[in-house]
C-alpha cells in the first residue's frame, strides 16, 4: 500500500487530537507539530504528502510556515490545507485549500483528499 503522510500543525491539543484520529482512520500516517518552528523541522526531515496548518501558532506563525514551504524548491509541491478561525484575507499565502473553524471532521477529510488531488 502506498504510504500517505500528513503533518498536522496545530497548537490546540483537542483539535489536533481530533484531526489525528480522523486522518489515521483514513489511512494516513500522521505527524504532529505544536508550533511553526517544530513544523519546519519536521517538514525538512521528512516532507509529508500534505500539511494541515493552523495560522495562529506560537514561536513561528502559520503564515511564516506557509511562506517558507512555498518558497523552497524542496517543499513547494506539498499541498497545504489551512484550517483557521481567522477571517483575514489569505490570498497572499498561495495555499491549496482553506477551511474556516470550526471544522467538522467529514469536511476536513474531504478537504484533505481534494487538496492532495489538486497538489
Amino acid at each position: 500500500m502506498l504510504r500517505r503522510t500528513a503533518l498536522i500543525v496545530e497548537d490546540d491539543d483537542a483539535t489536533r487530537g481530533l484531526f489525528r484520529l480522523a486522518l489515521i482512520f483514513e489511512g494516513f500516517q500522521v505527524f504532529e507539530a505544536t508550533d511553526g518552528l517544530e513544523a519546519l523541522r519536521l517538514i525538512e526531515q521528512d516532507p509529508p504528502d500534505i500539511i494541515i496548518l493552523d495560522l495562529g501558532l506560537p514561536i513561528l506563525s502559520g503564515h511564516d510556515v506557509a511562506k517558507e514551504v512555498t518558497a523552497s524548491a524542496h517543499t513547494r509541491r506539498i499541498p497545504i490545507l489551512v484550517v483557521t478561525g481567522s477571517d483575514a484575507d489569505l490570498d497572499s499565502l498561495h495555499v491549496d485549500c482553506v477551511l474556516r473553524k470550526p471544522v467538522d471532521l467529514d469536511r476536513l477529510v474531504r478537504a484533505v483528499h481534494r487538496c492532495r488531488a489538486a497538489g
